[in-house]
């Protein structure tokens, strides 16, 4: 897939976390729009073997997403690769929608755990990987996380657990957008040296730019063909509310709608978003 067909992706699901947003006057466009080009990278820059017409494919490679009030981004993702129609997500956080707040994975195909309680998503993810090793799968698993997400406890001890048992067939992901619900990541509880920190927990660390698919599209392939014994985990460096100029960069959007006339001027900044 080349440059033009992953940016046109990139934007069908900004625009789609605008609209479903917006009409619910509620949720998390952030974080949502910080990890676009880290959900295009792994669904459509052949990295991921999946299909939408077989969800529970045994082979499939398995995505979690861990931050899980992100929600919009994974909806807007899988009605893109064709898991359901498009029509549905503007029914988002409505009573008796499949398309609530956070993802339920007992509600709509392509989402492997109900997530949204924060630092589970990268525990969930060790036991998978487990249990493919167990059943002899070559599958991998891949795994989204916050930057605050990571100031919770249980994440470090899943990072402890990956390490241990050498699951090489485990990547995760940190969308490092570096704010928070309460404001800077580094204000509020510094993550820094965060490379230094998985490194000390027995993972191989990547840094790149987490908007850029030349950087992301090569590691996410290279990240499947490991045999190392080594968890790996790529710090992606984003910025918050990504292709937004009035979201970019401003805790406020981290949990906030916006009005109908800001989302006609996000509407007009995503088709001229910069991404490489």
């Amino acid at each position: 897939m080349d440059d033009l067909q992953l940016r046109e992706h990139a934007v069908n699901i900004r625009e789609s976390i605008i609209e479903m947003i917006t009409a619910a006057k509620s949720g998390h466009p952030g974080g949502s729009l910080s990890s676009v080009e880290i959900m295009v990278s792994l669904f459509f820059g052949k990295v991921m073997n999946y299909d939408p017409k077989n969800p529970q494919l045994e082979s499939r490679d398995r995505f979690f997403l861990s931050k899980g009030h992100a929600a919009p981004v994974l909806y807007s993702t899988l009605a893109e690769a064709g898991y359901f129609d498009k029509s549905g997500l503007n029914t988002l956080r409505q009573l008796n929608s499949p398309f609530q707040g956070h993802p339920d994975m007992r509600k709509l195909p392509g989402i492997e755990a109900s997530t949204g309680s924060l630092g589970q998503g990268l525990s969930i993810s060790v036991g998978c990987a487990l249990g493919l090793r167990l059943k002899g799968l070559s599958s991998h698993v891949f795994t989204l996380l916050g930057d605050g997400e990571l100031e919770e406890g249980q994440v470090w001890e899943a990072a402890m657990a990956a390490s241990h048992f050498k699951l090489d067939n485990l990547t995760a992901i940190v969308d490092r957008n570096k704010l928070q619900i309460d404001g800077f990541t580094e204000e509020v509880m510094s993550l820094e040296p965060l490379a230094d920190k998985w490194h000390a927990f027995g993972w191989n660390v990547l840094e790149l730019n987490g908007h850029s698919f030349d950087e992301l599209i090569p590691a996410l392939q290279k990240a499947k063909k490991r045999s190392d014994k080594k968890p790996l985990v790529i710090i992606a460096h984003t910025i918050k509310g990504k292709g937004v100029s009035f979201m970019e960069n401003m805790c406020d959007f981290h949990g906030k709608a916006p009005s109908e006339e800001q989302a006609k001027i996000a509407y007009s900044e995503i088709r001229e978003c910069d991404v490489q």
